[in-house]
């Protein structure tokens, strides 16, 4: 198995380390624009190997795709980050173009591969590398629910004093402050989320949650990496290992939820093919107008790439 990265900074290089150390693939190849960087940080990651004791090859190149061929799946960091006081869709831009160039190499060296999206804004990215690839729905996604309910679910069991372990919530909706996490969804141990815990309080953690991006850049002045990073990896695992892991995934929707033509965050079952199924939630009619709320705002800002192609 041979699984590449694009983009060796905080978040690619996370991922890298997290499929090398999990042994997810037998080799990881880092790729970025920057001359040394992708070299270096996959040299740090294979001196590593000795020492937490994996075998997986981490390899390291600038700008050629070439090194990349063959690969099962690949995942694109690559963009510029979020700063203070800007949105994920400030970056549409400059990142899109990013995305439509590496996810051409990236067709040319691996038409095979599934593509695992984790640029800024995310929803629409993933539609990027989607018209640029030509490939089946199935084979090109968007990494932002595993995340996001990482997020959800932290926050949870903090509040509850419990481990993190023992939390399942579903997310759905667009990547940002339009997500539509989902209490009726969140189990502890199996049991309703909404039995432990006061109403006010799991608002606020829904809050807390649909702002958790930003909340990380206002305290570090650029976005977060190590749990954007894990969750990638958790992805390209369930693909790799063909787990038909329940993840909620960012996908083109062909009329689930009554929805056509939107890249938005549903659960699915993740497998060796990419996205095996798409799983339809039998909504309420609050749910499903806090969705179609988060498809508005996706809409609006696809219609903004389409001006720019």
């Amino acid at each position: 198995m041979k699984v590449t990265v694009v983009g060796a900074g905080n978040v690619g290089a996370t991922c890298a380390d997290v499929l090398a150390y999990r042994e997810i693939a037998n080799e990881v190849v880092l790729v970025d624009i920057k001359e040394g960087l992708a070299e270096g940080k996959a040299l740090d990651i294979w001196q590593k190997a000795p020492i937490n004791l994996y075998d997986s090859r981490t390899v390291g190149v600038t700008n050629d795709y070439s090194k990349t061929a063959g690969s099962d799946v690949v995942v694109i960091t690559s963009g510029l980050p979020r700063k203070p006081g800007m949105s994920r869709d400030d970056l549409i831009e400059t990142n899109a173009g990013i995305v439509k160039t590496v996810t051409e190499q990236v067709v040319k060296y691996s038409p095979d591969a599934v593509i695992v999206i984790v640029s800024n804004p995310l929803d629409v990215m993933t539609y990027q590398a989607h018209i640029t690839s030509q490939m089946p729905r199935n084979k090109v996604m968007g990494m932002a629910g595993i995340l996001d309910t990482a997020r959800y679910r932290a926050f949870l069991a903090e509040a509850l004093n419990v481990s993190p372990k023992d939390i399942q919530a579903v997310l759905m909706g667009g990547h940002g402050d339009t997500m539509v996490p989902l209490p009726r969804y969140t189990t502890v141990g199996g049991i309703p989320v909404t039995e432990m815990i006061d109403k006010d309080k799991l608002d606020a953690i829904i809050e807390r949650t649909k702002f958790g991006g930003g909340e990380l850049v206002k305290l570090m002045g650029t976005s977060a990496w190590y749990a954007p990073g894990s969750a990638a990896a958790q992805m390209v695992e369930a693909i790799v290992r063909d787990q038909k892991r329940v993840f909620p995934v960012c996908v083109k929707l062909e009329g689930e939820y009554g929805i056509d033509d939107c890249y938005l965050g549903v659960p699915v079952v993740l497998g060796k093919g990419g996205i095996e199924k798409v799983i339809e939630l039998d909504l309420n009619a609050e749910e499903k107008t806090l969705l179609e709320d988060s498809r508005q705002h996706v809409k609006e800002v696809m219609a903004v790439l389409d001006k720019l192609n």
